[in-house]
């Protein structure tokens, strides 16, 4: 099977009211260059699952400015205006999670697992609506998994099944999110022949890896 697709293939799979997982740490390791071409498209009512909004101007943080997101599932929103005032104005539907406990809601998605315990937020707004479960006598909040109909990656290098090699900080969230999405699209800077990357450097494996688009 050819993974290999063009940008406005890729972004003809995103629908109205998906919901997306993205890659990226401020747009470190994030497909940005899927963000831009998606944020001239039409597509809206988007919920996202990402560690941050990124800025108004950059990555993911485009479709946020441009009103396309109905809300996000993140740990911070901070260095996106829009995304701040959107919440602020009553637009923008913002779910907050903890950083570590947003990485396990995911992991825990892409698992099958029921959720994850942990005392993180206990006695703060985290824990609002929230199940509390007392184990040894200690509480913990369940925090239950998240999975997505489509996650965007950004990957240093691919070969051309889809096996996907992340380098330094780039790697982030994003093995991790290849595991708990219907459809998996990763953006790429470069694509080798199979064998290529030595097995001990592949960071998500190609059998998760639907699509890859070559960044020009």
């Amino acid at each position: 099977m050819n993974k290999l697709i063009a940008l406005t293939e890729a972004v003809d799979k995103i629908k109205d009211g998906m919901v997306l997982m993205v890659g990226g740490f401020l747009t470190t390791g994030g497909p940005n260059s899927l963000m831009d071409k998606l944020a001239e498209s039409d597509v809206k009512d988007l919920t996202i699952i990402c560690n941050d909004a990124a800025f108004d101007e950059k990555g993911m943080g485009k479709l946020i400015a441009n009103g396309q997101v109905k809300k996000i599932i993140t740990s911070y929103i901070g260095a996106n205006k829009s995304a701040v005032e959107q919440m602020n104005g009553g637009t923008l539907e913002v779910e907050f999670a903890p950083q570590g406990t947003l990485a396990e809601r995911v992991r825990a998605g892409g698992s099958g697992l029921g959720g994850v315990l942990t005392p993180t937020g206990i006695g703060t707004k985290v824990e609002e609506g929230k199940q509390v479960i007392e184990i040894d006598g200690k509480p913990f909040l369940l925090e239950k998994p998240l999975r997505a109909d489509v996650a965007l990656l950004g990957a240093s290098v691919a070969d051309e099944s889809g096996n996907l090699f992340f380098k330094g900080t780039t790697r982030n969230f994003n093995p991790i999110m290849a595991m708990a999405a219907d459809m998996v699209m990763a953006e790429t800077a470069e694509v080798v022949k199979n064998g290529e990357i030595l097995p001990e450097n592949v960071h998500t494996p190609a059998i998760l890896v639907d699509f890859i688009y070559k960044k020009q």
